[in-house]
């Protein structure tokens, strides 16, 4: 049962601006971060060498360290993608933890940070598959040491994602990301570890959402930061947008038609 109002009524109206400049500040720290590892490589350190040259160059050596470097840019990558689009989630949940455990002596801080925690959990397992295919990949020659995919892999990612697009299960999962209330209402739970619980459960269905469209990195390029951003737009609309069919089915039917155009041009 909800219990009584809390001793501070104005509680409630800080945590939300509070808490969405956590995330804002979570968001642009990840693509500082980003922009610096964009900048940071050999483009920089020697200028002179063009396009063609740096094409030509051979595959980085996978490494531990150069492993550990790969899966932390994949972790940074998808907090500055999807944090943005678990935010009204994010906000939801901490003001209905608010409102049925009033008596939080520290708020509802702790419990969003595991909420938090358990979603980014979630996208931190995504990032150390992905790691682990960008390593198969490179070493497959499917990848250039710019990161960029060949004609034939981008093409066939893009049919998979249009494909994907049509299926029930980015349906289901993409309907639990689109109405975060309900979500939050059917799966409360208490205890201790239940915010980590939630959070995980909800990332879940988000990567089962996005997984595919994340995929799609390799396509244009892992580190290529306009290809990124665009492909989190795209996160961003298909999830706080209002639910329209059309917009899923339209998107596929481009996605399926831009992998053909790679393919036919191999």
């Amino acid at each position: 049962m909800l219990q009584g109002p809390t001793t501070d009524s104005r509680a409630p109206r800080r945590d939300r601006p509070i808490v969405a400049a956590a995330l804002a500040g979570i968001v642009v720290l990840s693509w500082l971060y980003l922009a610096r590892m964009h900048l940071a490589p050999m483009a920089l350190q020697m200028p002179e060498m063009d396009a063609v040259a740096m094409a030509s160059m051979p595959a980085p050596s996978w490494t531990a360290g150069y492993f550990v470097a790969t899966l932390l840019m994949w972790v940074v990558m998808m907090i500055g993608m999807m944090v943005p689009s678990a935010a009204p989630t994010i906000l939801l949940f901490a003001a209905l933890q608010r409102h049925r455990a009033p008596d939080l002596r520290r708020g509802p801080y702790a419990g969003i940070a595991l909420f938090l925690a358990g979603y980014l959990g979630a996208w931190t397992a995504f990032s150390l598959v992905a790691t682990l295919a960008q390593w198969r990949l490179s070493m497959a020659g499917l990848l250039t040491p710019d990161l960029i995919g060949t004609g034939s892999l981008g093409g066939a990612l893009f049919v998979a994602a249009g494909l994907y697009q049509l299926t029930p299960l980015k349906n289901a999962c993409l309907e639990h990301c689109q109405s975060p209330a309900g979500f939050l209402v059917r799966y409360w739970g208490s205890g201790t570890t239940a915010p980590l619980l939630l959070g995980a459960r909800h990332g879940v269905y988000c990567l089962g959402c996005c997984w595919m469209l994340m995929l799609l990195l390799f396509a244009f390029g892992v580190m290529n930061l306009l290809w990124v951003a665009a492909l989190g737009i795209f996160v961003l609309i298909e999830k706080l947008a209002p639910p329209k069919p059309l917009f899923g089915k339209i998107s596929a039917v481009m996605m399926i038609a831009a992998g053909g155009v790679l393919l036919a041009l191999g």
